[in-house]
């Protein structure tokens, strides 16, 4: 399966997403992820505790989901709120969308411990969900299944 997360500016939940799904489950699944007005750099504390959870970084960029028209995804997932409100391009057409809202990290003001402790929830979240996409993923399902299948997940 090919998943291809989506965040407007691509630099921490979508990059999260990414590296996170690769590391666990890369056997069954192969993650991208892109923004739609992509800010050009990674946001450090992504890169600082994917390294602490021990998931590699090496790769990883922000990037415009221009760049994926070939990758030709099987399933779209949008991270944040304003990235699932708009318009996608016409080539995700065939692909399955969903949305993952997730709380930005990166956004938080606060003490270094609160600020730690939001990476790691949100890191600790979306391993969750990437348990479950990995369980769907190993079966052999058709585009219809997988549907509901993922609709089930978000339920």
């Amino acid at each position: 399966m090919k998943i291809l997360y989506i965040c407007t500016h691509n630099r921490c939940r979508s990059i999260l997403s990414e590296a996170i799904t690769n590391h666990f489950a890369s056997d069954h699944i192969q993650a991208k992820s892109a923004g739609s007005q992509p800010a050009g750099e990674v946001h450090p504390l992504s890169l600082r505790y994917l390294n602490e959870a021990g998931i590699s970084t090496e790769g990883l960029q922000s990037q415009s989901w221009d760049e994926f028209e070939d990758f030709k995804p099987d399933v779209v997932i949008t991270v944040c709120d304003s990235a699932a409100g708009e318009a996608c391009p016409v080539w995700f057409g065939q692909s399955i969308k969903m949305h993952w809202g997730l709380a930005d990290p990166s956004k938080l003001e606060g003490t270094e411990e609160e600020i730690a402790a939001a990476f790691r929830d949100c890191i600790k979240e979306i391993k969750h969900r990437v348990s479950h996409l990995q369980g769907i993923a190993e079966q052999a399902l058709s585009q219809s299944q997988l549907k509901q299948a993922l609709n089930e997940l978000i339920n």
